[in-house]
């Protein structure tokens, strides 16, 4: 008799551009793994474990990392041993398709809270030109920081690490700028590069990476602090949403410039940065801004400032005038004259970010994910093949993903099905407890009683409830995406 499950699924050619492994399911084919097959296109997609390009035991993870001089930690290895990543050069990596889907959610998120405060997404070349770098004398300051090199008629370049000439040429070029037009806020998300000299933890500094980088252009010095505190808001909005305690620091401008400096630090035992902490107020400091020996709060009497150790994801700056006056970007007052606009500049590292919640969220053996970017919301996990009652457990499991694809439209492309049913679900739900799914359904026993149930683990919370369909469907329905 043909499975159930047989119904599940559709060819790759007729799926929606999101839904990228979409097959017919076949229950226990007698070679191993289940396989897609051909057959009826009407039926509902469904994403197979067993196509997810996310290999897990390429080699012994950290072993080329130690080879090359860098040193690894739990993210790095996690995330590596998940297939997640893969080594390419010194401080450079593959990001595989689940962190490819994990980012892209995190993309989507940056870009409602900029877009919510005015920013306006471009692109920039990453091919920069020494002679704006020169003009603003960071040519020489960057030093070996900047990868260098040259065109066919000896043109000197560098691949971008930050974009404030680069933007601040562009807006110079609009002639016409008029006060009613500001601010402006411009952002970009894209690849950055930096030459470090000791690439180390995986994402958490490497030599390329994704970062978005927003530039603001103000009137005024006033104006320009309100554009500030209001970036500052949304990246305490965007860390909140993620779940993940992030200090707003006091922080050294360092190469960038300007007067005014905060670093978004998430707390972390192998992060490089050295924070002092008071507990009786909000005032938080990286270590390098602060006296040596300097112990006691200077905003309140509350005592000795805590240190800790953080993981830098976020950074802001108030430039003032130190890239729009040499390369002039200026705009036109209510009085028709030229002024100098006052700029601020905000990064967050993407990828670093990613690497980071890993870092602080998870356990040793296991992925966590900020609910909102996990690759997938849910797996879901059949019964082995040949086991008793798993004809019926095919037909709890073809209902179940119905339910969840069809009645759900915020979890369409969410739901994995764990088709490798010649593996026991135990070796499954270890998998899927590693991988860090937010929810993992098992088709078990529970499935085949007069009510059937399923056991659903949340991996978040580390709760284990036995549901039945309705109040599956109902706690799914509640679940956040992006």
């Amino acid at each position: 008799m043909e499975p159930v499950l047989h119904q599940l699924g559709q060819r790759l050619i007729r799926c929606a551009p999101r839904t990228l492994i979409c097959r017919k399911y076949t229950h226990g084919n007698g070679n191993g793994a289940d396989h897609p097959s051909t057959g009826s296109s009407h039926t509902t997609p469904v994403l197979l474990v067993s196509r997810l390009y996310q290999p897990a035991n390429l080699r012994e993870v950290g072993q080329e990392s130690r080879q090359a001089g860098e040193m690894t930690c739990k993210s790095q290895r996690l995330m590596q041993q998940a297939g997640l990543i893969h080594p390419s050069n010194p401080g450079c990596y593959y990001y595989l398709p689940a962190t490819v889907r994990a980012m892209e959610k995190l993309v989507r998120l940056i870009d409602q809270e900029m877009q919510g405060i005015g920013g306006q997404k471009l692109d920039m070349p990453s091919l920069c030109s020494a002679e704006l770098w020169r003009s603003s004398e960071r040519w020489d300051l960057m030093g070996k920081e900047l990868f260098r090199l040259q065109d066919r008629h000896g043109v000197d370049y560098c691949l971008g690490p930050t974009h404030e000439e680069a933007v601040t040429t562009l807006v110079a070029h609009q002639a016409s700028l008029s006060y009613r037009q500001l601010p402006i806020l411009l952002y970009q998300i894209t690849r950055k590069f930096r030459d470090e000299p000791k690439p180390r933890f995986g994402l958490l500094r490497g030599r390329e990476f994704y970062m978005k980088d927003m530039y603001s252009f103000d009137v005024s010095e006033e104006a320009a602090r309100h554009t500030y505190d209001s970036v500052c808001q949304a990246y305490g909005r965007l860390f909140s949403r993620l779940g993940l305690r992030c200090l707003r620091v006091q922080a050294d401008a360092g190469n960038i410039g300007g007067t005014l400096s905060h670093e978004f630090q998430l707390p972390a035992d192998i992060g490089e940065d050295r924070l002092l902490v008071c507990g009786g107020c909000s005032f938080a400091a990286n270590e390098e801004t602060l006296a040596p020996g300097e112990t006691d709060c200077p905003r309140c009497p509350a005592g000795p400032l805590a240190e800790s150790k953080g993981i830098e994801v976020g950074h802001t700056f108030y430039l003032g005038t130190k890239y729009s006056r040499v390369f002039n970007a200026t705009f036109s007052n209510h009085q028709n004259r030229p002024v100098v606009s006052e700029m601020g500049c905000y990064g967050l590292g993407v990828t670093r970010i990613l690497a980071a919640a890993v870092e602080v969220m998870s356990t040793e053996e296991a992925i966590r994910w900020p609910g909102l970017l996990a690759p997938y919301q849910v797996c879901v996990v059949p019964p082995k093949k040949g086991s008793k009652g798993s004809e019926e457990g095919a037909a709890q499991t073809e209902g179940l993903v119905h339910a969840l694809q069809g009645g759900l439209p915020r979890l369409r492309g969410e739901v994995v099905l764990d088709d490798r049913t010649q593996m026991t679900i135990g070796r499954r739900l270890k998998d899927a407890v590693r991988l860090g799914y937010p929810y993992v359904v098992v088709v078990g026993q529970g499935a085949q009683e007069e009510t059937p149930r399923f056991e659903v683990i949340c991996q978040q919370t580390d709760e284990t409830m036995f549901l039945s369909k309705d109040q599956l469907v109902d706690l799914l329905g509640r679940v956040e995406t992006v």
